[in-house]
């Protein structure tokens, strides 16, 4: 779309999601755009498909969630006091906006004459069909399958809740109705969904489920599993997609238009412009020491187990010789970057001061700090948002066939893992192979989660990685650290004073943001997310989930 939302579209279109008109009864307008007016050529179904970018769910704080990232104050859903709201415009009323609309496309599309002009606006229909679907699964499990444009009077409205197996076949299958349609990369108007952002998504909806039923023992998990391995081996032999050079520079406005990149959100100053980077930055995105220990020590080895790590002592000796990622995520205490909202240039980054004056965790976030300074303020940012990339379609490889065979092969770890390390600057000495799992007591399981949980750190992963790997129960209740002040540099930084002089630090001497005491996850109710109030009330049959 050449990076042109058109976030009006459907104003001028009200008419061809509302319901029809008795047909007994001449109430096509004259002058205005209606059903009996409209759909009558190719562009209009384009115009139409045009309507679901505008409504993509992008940026996120997702992250503050989960173990590896801390908001301004502790979150109701990472630490477990979280109730169910009484309604969810993001989480819920959006998405089947989104589906009705699709539903609508759908419907005329199946009355057009020449379909084979519309089969790709009829693919991408069923790509954000089963993209909101996802959505809502992963948060509510099984959810109401809307399949048809509803009126007051359809029986579907006050449906109930499908099944959990239902809910991912129906996501499947839009999703391979899709990939059958849908141009290849490069074939297809930049910035619109391709053959391979659909079967990307089919990988991460299929990994997703396949993971839960293995490890919440809820169904066959290898069926998914193969499916996740089949559809990112795909995009992986299609050979239309490679890694950034830069890590860094992937998620700011080098990086837009990237080889790496599936499905963008895309961005535009003047058209659709973002704060996030400023946000980011300002203290909303805070690494945890969770985050920070999972880094490995450059010569591939855990921070516990290496010979070269450098210790927390001095402001900067853990950053040394480490994944080249650290560096790229978090910001090395001192340096000096660009960023928006300081136009007098190069300034250094230290926690409580500056652009960081609400950071008081000690850890910063780089990624998606953008660099150049002309233009930005709070709100006119415009990178875009890669929804899906081939950095995770990598991950996605590599987890699925671990997972499906309890194995992983050298030579899949080199196309998909050590690619990801090679980018990261690790020598081949530090790649990861059979060899050296077994040579340095290593797990391959959680070393492959371990690449993934560094490498998408701060897109949104992290809460759902927990949930899927049942292992939510173990690592949020844990208390949440930060820096270790004691006995190091920060002991002596003047704005970390309060920490000190208030005891508010372990037995380890690490700034202590949240105590465990205030954290609990019940595994009979925190992994899936309550349906709003106002849903269950309208519609008891939806069924609450547990224990909300």
């Amino acid at each position: 779309m050449k990076k042109i939302i058109f976030f009006n579209i459907f104003l001028a279109l009200t008419f061809l999601f509302s319901t029809s008109c008795d047909e007994e009864l001449n109430l096509a307008p004259k002058s205005d755009i209606s059903d009996p007016t409209y759909w009558k050529n190719a562009n209009d179904f384009k115009l139409a498909a045009n309507y679901f970018y505008s409504y993509l769910v992008g940026y996120t704080f997702d992250d503050n969630n989960s173990d590896i990232a801390f908001d301004l104050s502790p979150t109701q859903l990472s630490n477990g006091t979280a109730v169910a709201p009484a309604s969810s415009y993001v989480n819920w009323d959006l998405q089947y906006n989104v589906i009705r609309n699709c539903n609508k496309l759908l419907e005329m599309g199946e009355k057009y004459a020449n379909k084979d002009e519309i089969k790709i606006y009829v693919g991408e229909a069923k790509f954000f069909r089963a993209l909101n679907y996802f959505h809502l699964f992963r948060q509510y499990g099984g959810v109401p399958l809307v399949k048809t444009v509803l009126d007051v009077n359809s029986p579907d409205l006050f449906g109930e809740r499908a099944t959990r197996d239902a809910t991912i076949d129906f996501i499947l299958q839009d999703l391979d109705e899709a990939i059958a349609v849908l141009p290849l990369k490069g074939a297809s108007e930049s910035g619109r969904a391709t053959k391979g952002a659909a079967l990307t998504l089919k990988a991460r909806a299929s990994l997703f489920e396949g993971t839960w039923r293995k490890f919440h023992n809820t169904g066959d998990a290898n069926a998914m599993l193969d499916k996740a391995i089949a559809a990112s081996g795909e995009v992986i032999a299609s050979g239309k997609y490679s890694l950034h050079p830069d890590y860094r520079r992937l998620f700011i406005m080098a990086g837009d238009n990237s080889a790496e990149v599936i499905f963008d959100i895309r961005r535009k100053v003047g058209v659709w412009e973002h704060d996030f980077s400023s946000w980011v930055g300002s203290g909303r995105y805070n690494p945890t020491r969770k985050l920070a220990e999972m880094y490995l020590s450059i010569d591939g080895l855990p921070i516990s187990k290496s010979p070269i790590y450098q210790g927390e002592a001095t402001f900067t000796s853990e950053y040394q010789s480490r994944d080249g990622r650290m560096v790229q995520t978090m910001i090395t205490p001192g340096i000096k970057i660009l960023r928006p909202m300081e136009p007098s240039g190069n300034n250094e980054q230290w926690p409580a001061k500056g652009n960081n004056r609400n950071v008081m965790s000690g850890y910063m976030i780089y990624k998606f700090l953008e660099e150049n300074p002309a233009g930005l303020s709070w709100s006119t940012a415009d990178f875009d948002w890669h929804y899906l990339r081939y950095g995770e379609v990598l991950l996605i490889y590599a987890e699925a066939i671990f997972e499906r065979n309890g194995n992983i092969s050298d030579t899949d770890l080199n196309k998909s893992i050590n690619e990801l390390r090679k980018r990261a600057g690790f020598p081949p000495t530090a790649y990861l192979t059979n060899d050296f799992v077994t040579a340095n007591g290593l797990d391959m399981r959680t070393e492959i989660r371990r690449e993934r949980t560094v490498e998408l750190a701060f897109e949104g992963f992290r809460r759902d990685d927990l949930n899927r790997w049942k292992t939510a129960e173990t690592e949020l209740p844990k208390a949440v650290r930060s820096v270790k002040v004691i006995g190091t540099q920060w002991e002596t930084y003047t704005l970390f004073e309060f920490v000190v002089k208030n005891n508010l630090y372990d037995a380890d001497g690490y700034i202590v943001l949240e105590k465990a005491e205030n954290r609990t996850f019940d595994p009979a109710k925190h992994y899936l997310m309550p349906l709003p109030t106002k849903q269950v009330a309208l519609n008891p049959k939806l069924a609450q989930n547990p224990k909300w």
